[in-house]
Formats: C-alpha cells, sequence, structure tokens
C-alpha cells in the first residue's frame, strides 16, 4: 500500500529502504489544519505523525493560561517520540501551529518496526537525540537571550521548514515564545524596521536571512548544526 502513496516528502522516512518502510504499515497521507490536536498531553496516542508539509509545535502548558513552546517539527521529523524511547504516553501537547500535512502511522506498527529492524531503530532514536538538542537549545535560548534575538531563531526554525514566506499570528507567536503580544509587535516592528523581514497581517516574509541569523545573535545554528551531523550520516535513498 506505500507504494501507492506517491512522493514521500519526509525526511527521516526518505531514509528508508523499501523493506523498512513497509513495516511502517499502511501509511496514510493526512491533511493538518492550523491548531489540530496530533498529541494529547497524558493520554495514550494512537497514532504518529510524519510531517511532509507545515509546522507542528511541542507545548508544554503549565496552567489553563500559560504555555510555552519547547521545540518545532517539520519535515524532517516525526511526532510520537514518546514510542521511541518506549513510552506510551507524554507530558506535552503536540498541534498544528502552521496547517500542512502527514503521513500517520499506527503507534503499534512503529513499536513493531522498531523491534523488527534495526535501522528504523538507529533513524528514530538518533532523529529523537537531534530533538532533544534542539530542546535543550530551547531552553537555554528562553531563559538568556531577549525576546528580539529568541524571535529571530524561532522564525529562522520555521523558514527552515517553510521556506521565505508562512502564515503566522501575533497572538500566535507570542503564545509560542510565552510573551506579551505586545512585546512580540514591538521586536516584528524593530526586525521589520532592520529591513530583515515584511510582516502583514497573518504572514511574515523574510527578506534577509543573512541579517536574522546576526540578529538571533548565536542563539540560531547549534540544533541545526547537530540535526546535520547525526541524520547527514544516514543517506536518502530517494
Amino acid at each position: 500500500m506505500n507504494q501507492l502513496l506517491g512522493p514521500i516528502r519526509n525526511q527521516l522516512l526518505l531514509r528508508l529502504v523499501a523493506g523498512d518502510l513497509a513495516l511502517l504499515g499502511p501509511l496514510e497521507r493526512v491533511s493538518l489544519k492550523l491548531r489540530q490536536s496530533l498529541e494529547v498531553a497524558n493520554a495514550t496516542n494512537d497514532f504518529v505523525y510524519f510531517m511532509e508539509d507545515g509546522v507542528a509545535s511541542v507545548v508544554s502548558e503549565v496552567s489553563d493560561t500559560y504555555a510555552t513552546e519547547i521545540g518545532i517539527i517539520g519535515r524532517e521529523g516525526m511526532t510520537g517520540l514518546g514510542f521511541v524511547y518506549g513510552d506510551h504516553e507524554t507530558p506535552f501537547e503536540t498541534f498544528m501551529q502552521i496547517e500542512g500535512s502527514a503521513l500517520r502511522c499506527r503507534a503499534s506498527e512503529l513499536r513493531k518496526a522498531m523491534a523488527d529492524s534495526p535501522p528504523v531503530r538507529v533513524l528514530l532514536l538518533t532523529y529523537a537525540r537531534a530533538f532533544s538538542i534542539q530542546v535543550g537549545v530551547t531552553a537555554v535560548v528562553n531563559g538568556r537571550s531577549k525576546l528580539e534575538e529568541r524571535l529571530a531563531r524561532w522564525l529562522l526554525m520555521v523558514e527552515d521548514r517553510m521556506g521565505a514566506s508562512f502564515s503566522i499570528t501575533h497572538e500566535f507567536m507570542s503564545v509560542m515564545l510565552a510573551v506579551r503580544r505586545s512585546g512580540v509587535t514591538l521586536a516584528v516592528q524593530s526586525l521589520e524596521g532592520k529591513g530583515l523581514l515584511r510582516a502583514s497581517r497573518g504572514a511574515v516574509h523574510i527578506v534577509d536571512r543573512d541579517g536574522l541569523i546576526d540578529a538571533a545573535a548565536r542563539s540560531y545554528g547549534l540544533a541545526e548544526r547537530e540535526y546535520d551531523r547525526l541524520l547527514g550520516a544516514i543517506p536518502l535513498q530517494g
């Protein structure tokens, strides 16, 4: 059934040979709407999503009114890393921050594929390691960097997954960065005033990527280099 899906765009699945890909069972390509839930905290989730388009946020909800993003996932990755570690639950929520699509896999099939195939197990554990580094860097940046630097890093991470133009609101960015909307608006205006981006209602266009990297003040790049180091050692099959 997997052969009928058309071209695969997820960067993890593209690293599996046909036999290992088949072990994941009948993958289903699904459309993912804005704010659609992919993982529910403190519950058993039945599916894992290999992202192909859009961006998902992994969020820690401290209370009903306070949440912060701890990581993001695009076509380079997948949800459900708890299953990779042998845990059937997660304390975090995962939902779509930019609509897109994914190949959906049953968690039971994923666990079986990892048990039956060392290459599948190594690939998914390698990605889990890369994602844990992203989460660690995010914690450091949130604790030490100024809001404008954090926003610049976040925009670069989204651009890596979506290209230079994408739809996002100031309100949503404020939730992801755990700051007031007014603070995000001022930071966006500052970056726009420096000629690094253009912002309109509900959309952002990156104009000067190198300038935005400078504005991030070294908060961007470490997690990205580590992903390339770790996953680059596993060749694409397509």
